[in-house]
């Protein structure tokens, strides 16, 4: 008897008999290898294609460092500067600012508020007609007053050589000025040799060096000559037309060419002598006397802001370059100096006087900046005026600034100082605090501004005092 289980049929074993015994699973398993096999294949034939279009379009010769490009020069670090002076320089003291610092060394601008924008600069102006003067005229150069016999016996010609300094007191405000009455002790003697008993009747009083009736900018306030800061700008005068010829502001005549007329007949004591005016007709020289050099003119021009001399300095720097001496002839001669002296952007800046006292003078804050940069690293007419300027806290009209909150400063900036109706400005150099020298220009501007810009700027300066190198432009 043959056993049951014996007589079943057996199924196939491996994967034959999973196949059998799992139809679903393996129709899956399947279709999966199949896809990742062509998924292979694709991948190996995209590779063979890559390899074989890569033979075609790349050149088989080598490329070597040398060949790579590289660039000149390695850039170095740049330092990221950091110190701010915004605070201090939107104060509500100020309605409009603008302004510029720059590295003297370098020429670098650390700091701009519209430096290249033409605008007033105010008395900063007469740090450039210093210059003018000593480049144009020369240091040692000495203004003439003279007499002059006059076209018939009992006529002399006094003959202004455009000296406001020339004084009728030792006591004069002006430094070893010129005195009126040694003219007039020369003259007389002279006179009286050559015109033995014949007595002066006339004195004609030669102002016409330059045009008298171009004595006065329009532009000037009147109150400038009444209160005693500015005189007409005349070729002959005596104390630089004041009232009180021994202080610095005093109030100014209104006719100095008669003024300083009737100053000499005082001293030559010709009471009864009558005035005229003209130009002189002769050549025989009478008496004369002389100024101090240009370079002391300058110096008391800068320290105490003097209007007068600068004005008749500015004009004997026009007849110098062959012109007239007219206000409307300043700006050619002041730029063609001032180019002659070194400075390339001469050209760029417009000048109608010689104080800065007029609106219609027009330089950027980067000419002034670049101004005061030549002076302090340079040499000649531009650096001698430098010299010359005030120093903060220390002398001129800057001796009793930085102050306060500014006094870390005082003693370390030399600048010159302008003030209108309209502006305050400070433009020059700062002895930073960490060594660097620091050129800058900055101009307050604003109908009625008060006079507390004048610390608001002080401080300012003090700020790039601090900042030195550091200073960011933000």
């Amino acid at each position: 008897m043959t056993d049951s289980a014996s007589s079943e049929p057996k199924a196939p074993g491996g994967i034959r008999a999973f196949i059998t015994q799992h139809p679903t699973a393996s129709t899956v398993t399947v279709a999966a290898v199949v896809f990742v096999l062509l998924a292979v294949v694709a991948v190996f034939a995209g590779i063979s294609v890559g390899s074989a279009n890569s033979a075609v379009d790349v050149t088989p010769d080598e490329v070597t460092a040398e060949q790579r490009s590289q660039p000149d020069v390695t850039p170095g670090a740049v330092a990221v500067r950091t110190c701010s002076v915004d605070s201090l320089a939107t104060v509500a003291t100020f309605p409009s600012l603008v302004g510029v610092v720059t590295d003297v060394a370098t020429g670098t601008v650390l700091w701009d508020r519209s430096a290249d924008e033409a605008a007033s600069p105010a008395h900063i102006v007469t740090a450039m007609t210093a210059a003018a003067a000593l480049q144009a005229l020369g240091a040692d150069t000495r203004i003439s007053t003279k007499v002059i016999d006059g076209s018939s016996a009992g006529v002399i010609v006094l003959v202004g050589g455009g000296d406001p300094t020339l004084a009728t007191t030792n006591a004069s405000y002006y430094r070893d000025a010129p005195q009126i009455s040694d003219l007039a002790s020369q003259a007389i003697t002279r006179y009286e040799e050559l015109h033995p008993g014949v007595p002066i009747t006339e004195i004609v009083l030669d102002s016409t060096l330059w045009n008298t009736s171009d004595a006065w900018d329009s532009n000037w306030p009147e109150r400038e000559r009444t209160g005693g800061y500015h005189s007409y700008v005349t070729a002959l005068m005596v104390n630089g037309d004041r009232a009180d010829p021994t202080i610095a502001i005093s109030p100014r005549g209104t006719d100095p060419v008669q003024s300083a007329g009737q100053a000499f007949a005082q001293a030559a004591g010709l009471p009864a002598v009558t005035f005229s005016t003209g130009a002189a007709v002769g050549n025989t020289v009478l008496a004369e006397v002389k100024s101090q050099p240009v370079s002391v003119l300058v110096e008391q021009m800068l320290i105490s802001g003097d209007d007068s001399l600068a004005e008749s300095l500015a004009r004997l720097v026009s007849k110098q370059q062959g012109l007239s001496g007219a206000a409307s002839t300043l700006n050619q001669a002041i730029q063609s100096v001032l180019s002659d002296a070194g400075l390339d952007d001469a050209g760029t800046i417009t000048i109608t006087d010689g104080s800065g006292l007029s609106a219609k003078n027009q330089v950027s804050p980067l000419f002034v900046a670049q101004f005061m940069a030549a002076g302090a690293s340079g040499s000649g007419a531009i650096a001698t005026a430098f010299s010359m300027l005030p120093v903060g806290g220390e002398s001129g009209d800057l001796y009793n600034r930085f102050e306060g909150d500014a006094a870390a400063a005082s003693g370390h900036v030399a600048a010159k100082s302008g003030w209108t109706n309209q502006e305050h400005s400070l433009g020059g150099v700062v002895n930073a605090k960490d060594g660097t020298q620091l050129a800058f220009a900055f101009y307050a501007i604003g109908e009625g501004i008060s006079t507390d810009a004048r610390t608001a700027l002080d401080n300012l300066v003090a700020g790039v005092y601090a900042c030195g190198s550091n200073l960011s432009n933000y």
